[in-house]
């Protein structure tokens, strides 16, 4: 018996205004330098997906208070060097790949022994591309089969500069060596392919030293100590992925208008569409 989808019911035409809920990335990206931040940071629309949450719980186990009501989340930074290492912590990114990944960068001066755990998916993935870098500060690292998850990971006092040249596109790896950078004396120059720019716009818009400059194929990236980072009260953008279903239905639906608000139309993001 053949499979098939019958449809009874027309979509009537509409003129409608909606919001969808916030960008991942981007949210997970707050929560960490929100974390790092020298006071109480403030987000509405944050994505409340197991991803997100993972990031939270992974920023409160490291001595940062979280506070969520309703639409809103606050989180009480304690400054660049504020994170809390305790003996025998595990932090589980569950599924995400952008959370397990760069808060590597946050934990280059651990003075303890940190496991950094995943799902059997995160746990298929390479994270030797994000620690052979993250090593060059003088952080070590122990990988399960060399280049998956679990990974345990020990920093050092004082992380050094590091040049590196970023190959693969990887916006989550350029991403961490930027928080690592952050807390490391001297300048560490990344040479980039080209990917996402989450990290480097949320840099410039908190003040932070670093400098850019975009040539066809690549982005050269410069990243300086910073002393404080100031706390980022945002509005987080909707996800213009999540948003790709309205605009597909009201395509279809005839003289019809819809108009969806807060989108990320970030040119680094919408080309991957």
């Amino acid at each position: 018996m053949p499979n098939y989808i019958v449809i009874k019911n027309k979509i009537k035409n509409f003129n409608k205004k909606i919001s969808v809920s916030g960008d991942k990335s981007i949210s997970i990206r707050w929560v960490l330098f929100s974390s790092i931040a020298s006071g109480i940071s403030t987000a509405r629309n944050l994505l409340m997906s197991e991803d997100v949450m993972a990031a939270i719980d992974a920023v409160k186990k490291l001595g940062i208070k979280v506070v969520i009501k309703k639409n809103t989340c606050k989180i009480y930074g304690k400054g660049i060097n504020g994170l809390k290492f305790d003996k025998n912590l595990t932090i589980d990114a569950k599924n995400s790949g952008t959370l397990g990944r760069l808060i590597l960068g946050l934990l280059v001066n651990s003075n303890k022994e940190i496991k950094l755990i995943g799902d059997s998916s995160l746990s298929r993935r390479d994270f030797k591309r994000v620690t052979d870098p993250l090593s060059k500060f003088g952080a070590t690292f122990k990988l399960s089969k060399n280049k998956y998850l679990p990974l345990t990971i020990k920093g050092v006092d004082i992380t050094k500069p590091i040049y590196h040249y970023e190959d693969k596109g990887s916006a989550q790896v350029k991403s961490s060596i930027i928080l690592a950078a952050l807390s490391t004396p001297g300048t560490t120059i990344i040479k980039a392919k080209k990917s996402r720019n989450h990290t480097e716009i949320l840099c410039k818009h908190l003040g932070l030293p670093i400098k850019i400059k975009n040539y066809d194929k690549f982005d050269l990236i410069k990243i300086n100590k910073t002393k404080k980072i100031a706390t980022l009260s945002y509005d987080i953008p909707s996800d213009i992925s999540s948003s790709a279903f309205f605009i597909i239905l009201t395509a279809l639906a005839k003289n019809s208008k819809l108009l969806i608000k807060n989108v990320n139309i970030n040119s680094s993001r919408i080309l991957e569409l």
